[in-house]
């Protein structure tokens, strides 16, 4: 599932940490800057003694200077190394914004064209409409609007399939769009769009990232690859709220889906990919992206819905979203969420060469975004237009009754009282195959019966519900649920994996022996 598929948020009580606020590495704010910095600083203690958020950065932009850089709690909950503005953190779905702008410094150098179509630099990448991938272009998949549904390759990620396996099975996912008039955010959509300029280049995403945005932009900390985040000592760790308190149980290689979802960054780097946003390209003088590829990736390419803010329609450009403010202002931005436990937003105002980002190492509380448009109320009204945290955090957790609502979830189901019984477990083994998630296979051993998902993954206990029904454990994004896995016996056997449903086709057929 999608970065902002994949959302929970509930409140925690601040008690559990110490909550450290570093001195700014930034501290030459202007006058129409420093008298908000307070109240800025204030919010964002507040908002984590509410939340339970235990780590934040955060950093301003203005005028081509970062004016504010600041740290605020901890890296990882139960231990004292606090957030600076060094410390790295997982930027979920802010990463398309950043690969976005890498595509653009190739369209800039001529290397690549917005309207390149997929066909021509990336023939082996197909989708199930002929005629949608005779034509789709970089530009169709940078803004969602090719047709695929928004869980597309999601469930092949969570499996552990690799990245070119779940960029072929796209030519398998009906496309339940309009091609160019209907958005649907789709992960793999858009790592493709970043892949195929790559290929046309003939340069790994990753190593392309360093060579052509990172390095000339002194990002130092600033990766698409996990295992860079990984071996970082000064990072965050993610965090999911159990009980009432952070815990960094999991961790989230997100490599499959580069550029859409794997970059790791600092603040302090993120200040300077701002600044080059805000300068129409221009980086310390020296023009780094043209204004007119970096302005197109600002600019709206398909119509997303209405703003829940405002009530004005929301668009998407390329990598970002494309909105305007009760006043009428364009507001360009985008938020990263992982469910295991990241939040991140960047929002801009052009128009006054303003800019805030907001990281933050806990599963979505709508506390980044909440940050983000508190701080754009008092510099555009001098005051809170709206009750950020509150709208944001509803926002999120209505998210989450959208996506789990078609799956049922059996651990908050009623067991029937008296269930029918299951045939003789042997008869329900076997191996079983889907064109789209491959081969499964189904076995029983000492009075259990196991499911081996995808064949050399790993074993989950189905355990009997009712009648040929049976239920397993199965880890998602939001934590481990109970999923229903239903057989249906006779001439040529079937199951159904219900959870995978919502991604490609879950219905496997059982081989012969």
């Amino acid at each position: 599932m999608t970065a902002f598929r994949r959302l929970l948020g509930f409140a925690l009580l601040i008690s559990v940490f110490a909550v450290h606020a570093q001195s700014p590495a930034t501290t030459s704010a202007p006058a129409s800057i420093a008298p908000l910095i307070p109240q800025l600083e204030d919010y964002v203690v507040k908002a984590m003694q509410k939340t339970g958020v235990p780590g934040v950065a955060v950093a301003i932009v203005y005028q081509d200077k970062v004016v504010y850089l600041k740290g605020f709690g901890v890296r990882k909950a139960g231990e004292p190394a606090p957030v600076d503005a060094d410390t790295v953190f997982q930027l979920a779905s802010v990463s398309k914004s950043i690969a976005s702008t890498v595509v653009a410094v190739l369209v800039s150098q001529h290397k690549v064209s917005w309207d390149d179509r997929i066909a021509d630099i990336d023939p082996d990448f197909k989708l199930s409409n002929a005629s949608v991938s005779e034509k789709v272009t970089i530009r169709d998949l940078l803004s969602h609007r090719s047709g695929l549904p928004t869980s597309a390759g999601d469930e092949l990620e969570a499996l552990g399939f690799s990245r070119p396996e779940i960029l072929h099975q796209m030519r398998l996912i009906p496309l339940v769009g309009e091609f160019r008039k209907s958005y649907a955010y789709s992960n793999f959509g858009f790592t493709e769009g970043g892949i195929a300029p790559a290929k046309k280049v003939g340069e790994p995403w990753e190593a392309l990232s360093d060579d052509v945005l990172f390095k000339p932009l002194g990002m130092t900390s600033t990766s698409y690859r996990w295992s860079d985040y990984r071996d970082n000592a000064n990072k965050a760790a993610i965090h999911v709220f159990v009980d009432g308190k952070a815990v960094p149980r999991y961790l989230r290689n997100p490599d499959a889906e580069a550029p859409a979802g794997s970059a790791s960054s600092s603040i302090r780097d993120m200040a300077q990919w701002v600044r080059l946003q805000l300068a129409a390209g221009k980086f310390n003088g020296k023009q780094i992206i043209s204004a007119d590829a970096l302005e197109e990736t600002h600019t709206a390419q398909i119509q997303r819905g209405v703003s829940p803010a405002t009530g004005k329609p929301s668009s998407y450009g390329m990598g970002w979203g494309v909105d305007h403010d009760s006043d009428g202002r364009l507001i360009v931005g985008h938020s990263g969420a992982f469910a295991l436990g990241a939040g991140t937003t960047v929002q801009l105002s052009p128009s006054e060469h303003l800019g805030i980002i907001v990281l933050t190492n806990a599963e979505p509380t709508g506390f980044a975004e909440a940050v983000a448009n508190q701080f754009l109320d008092l510099y555009h009204y001098g005051e809170a237009k709206q009750d950020w945290l509150q709208l944001a955090g509803d926002v999120f957790k209505n998210m989450v009754g959208t996506v789990y609502g078609g799956t049922p979830d059996y651990s908050k189901q009623t067991h029937p009282p008296t269930p029918t019984a299951a045939k003789p477990l042997w008869a329900y083994g076997g191996v079983y195959r889907s064109d789209y998630y491959g081969q499964i296979e189904v076995s029983e051993d000492h009075g259990l019966l196991w499911l081996r998902l995808p064949a050399d993954g790993s074993l989950f206990t189905l355990t009997h519900w009712d009648g040929d029904t049976f239920v397993y454990r199965y880890k998602e994004e939001s934590g481990a649920t109970t999923r229903g896995v239903k057989f249906t016996l006779g001439a040529t056997p079937k199951v159904l994996l219900e959870n995978l449903a919502t991604d490609g086709d879950a219905v496997f057929t059982k081989l012969a022996p």
